[in-house]
């Protein structure tokens, strides 16, 4: 049993406000007395350039494809209680590299195995797609939180990643569970916004008494407004605790963070095994899928 809660931040749309709520919970977590780690799986390399970190000895492309590399080897000090593994722009080309590996949904998991007792959570930052750096750090977590805007068509895109929850559930990592999700650059004056959040609502209310990875899911309050100074920070290697401690976005994501360390999850720590299908379910039928076609 480890102590670490290992939560994967992802929405396959981009600009959704994923990687600054990835680096601002972190920075949450940490004043909060928490030892973070913080995985970059999106070949942007944004989050390391959020930290004021462009480069490190080995980054999270070496983790996965160098058999000989630890994640110890991986490590940098971004912030007091707070360690990441950088990205680097090769990682765009590592799902085709992968795609031999016969261990390849699971490398992750593996790798950061002999470091989960050093911390209280892990993030990992995944890219906006959904696959197989995706299906990688959705093997390794237990949990996973969705960053969205409250517009319609973020909507759509929240209901197809739930179905792949689902399937990498049936196979992969039973153990994984939508925790919640977190309305970034949000108008709660606008009709749209509103309509957007009573129809989730309405959707996770639906789902508590059902079998899926989803039915303790919520949103989490509070949502983070709209914020120039969140834009800002980045461009100055900074959290928005680091940068404007006292504005909107700051205020948001300090309440945000105790909102997700409120909610708990007990983890069990295992090396994930492959199966050879997983079920798609639909609402008329379960349509078995091979794994291998998740990374295409």
């Amino acid at each position: 049993m480890s102590k670490a809660r290992i939560i994967s931040l992802l929405n396959q749309k981009g600009g959704v406000g994923k990687t600054t709520t990835t680096v601002n919970l972190a920075a949450g977590f940490a004043a909060a007395g928490n030892k973070v780690l913080v995985i970059d799986l999106d070949p942007q390399t944004h989050l390391g350039l959020h930290f004021g970190i462009e480069e490190s000895a080995a980054s999270v492309y070496d983790l996965l494809m160098d058999e000989s590399i630890t994640v110890n080897d991986a490590l940098v000090n971004a912030r007091e209680n707070i360690d990441l593994v950088t990205s680097e722009v090769d990682l765009a080309a590592a799902e085709s590299e992968l795609a031999s590996k016969t261990d390849r949904h699971d490398l992750l998991s593996k790798k950061i195995i002999p470091i989960l007792d050093d911390y209280d959570y892990i993030l990992i930052d995944c890219p906006p797609s959904l696959g197989l750096l995706t299906i990688n750090a959705l093997a390794a977590s237990k949990e996973l939180i969705v960053p969205m805007q409250t517009h319609f068509l973020a909507l759509q895109g929240v209901s197809r990643l739930f179905e792949t929850v689902q399937m990498l559930v049936g196979g992969l990592n039973p153990d994984l569970e939508v925790t919640g999700i977190v309305l970034c650059m949000h108008e709660k004056n606008t009709k749209l916004a509103r309509e957007v959040v009573d129809d989730l609502q309405q959707f996770f209310d639906s789902s508590r008494d059902s079998n899926v990875p989803w039915s303790n899911c919520v949103i989490f309050d509070p949502p983070i407004r709209r914020n120039v100074k969140l834009a800002e920070a980045p461009s100055f290697g900074q959290t928005i605790f680091d940068y404007e401690p006292d504005c909107a976005g700051a205020k948001d994501y300090a309440k945000l963070a105790e909102s997700v360390m409120a909610t708990t999850r007990e983890v069990t720590i295992e090396t994930i095994k492959p199966t050879k299908t997983i079920e798609v379910v639909s609402p008329t039928e379960a349509v078995p899928t091979e794994v291998e076609n998740e990374s295409t």
